[in-house]
């Protein structure tokens, strides 16, 4: 199963504890469930096309991880790739938001869901929840959902690290969620006070096979492409054969 090769795989690294909770490991209508788990007597084979996606993490001495990738297999349909580039432009557009300090955390939410709501669609779980240090993957104060009530306790801070994970789920079709960690960093303060960004903490190329180029903006691209290459950057030097051909290759910069 793809958990135990993941877990094999993390088990190698310095500092590895445990999972931080339960992969889900979901292929084509299994994926439309946002908490699927897969067990050895009930799973999907992956056969065929679809959309396979994997939502897992770990507990290192030095942090907590929380990840989610799509990987097409086969070829994606185009309803797949609209769906796809739409929860992409909603990852997006949060990870380049600046927003006041000390601004309630689910005031943010909407900034995500915005594309998708553009196009009649939605999610029903969060789009961030905190992150603690080598402690529980989903953890307060900070929360981003417009569910959740804008209480002062919810404000966000310098160093507070949130996931950042729309998604898009059609029921017995498939299920689509792009996740990173980010951490907010000071973006500057005007006469109107302190404002903060995210830094993007997840190192690692956001598949663009399903990605309908037409649809991004100039701005959208340039973020992607940047992404990329600081997660070309960071990681080349720690890989070598076929690890930094897939690298180099899943970080080429997209262009119309």
């Amino acid at each position: 199963m793809i958990d135990e090769r993941l877990l094999a795989l993390r088990s190698e690294q310095p500092g590895f504890v445990s999972r931080s909770f339960g992969t889900i490991s979901a292929f084509n209508a299994n994926g439309a469930m946002p908490h699927y788990r897969p067990t050895q007597a009930s799973h999907a084979q992956i056969k065929g096309d679809g959309l396979l996606l994997i939502d897992s993490g770990a507990q290192y001495l030095g942090g907590t991880t929380d990840i989610t990738r799509v990987v097409p297999v086969g070829t994606p349909t185009e309803p797949q790739k609209d769906d796809y580039t739409a929860v992409l432009k909603a990852m997006i557009a949060l990870s380049r938001l600046k927003f006041p300090r000390g601004v309630a955390s689910p005031m943010l939410d909407a900034v995500a869901r915005a594309p998708l709501w553009d196009r009649l669609a939605e999610y029903g779980h969060g789009t961030g929840h905190g992150v603690g240090y080598y402690l529980n993957v989903h953890e307060g104060p900070q929360v981003i959902s417009y569910r959740a009530a804008p209480a002062p306790h919810t404000a966000m801070q310098p160093g507070m690290i949130t996931s950042n994970e729309p998604g898009l789920y059609r029921p017995g079709r498939w299920g689509i969620r792009i996740e990173n960690l980010v951490c907010n960093q000071s973006a500057g303060t005007s006469e109107f006070g302190e404002f903060l960004e995210f830094e993007t903490l997840t190192l690692c190329p956001i598949d663009m096979t399903c990605i309908q180029v037409s649809q991004l903006r100039n701005d959208e691209i340039a973020w992607l492409n940047a992404y990329h290459h600081e997660v070309c950057t960071r990681l080349a030097p720690r890989l070598s054969g076929d690890g930094l051909a897939w690298l180099l290759q899943r970080t080429q910069p997209l262009s119309r």
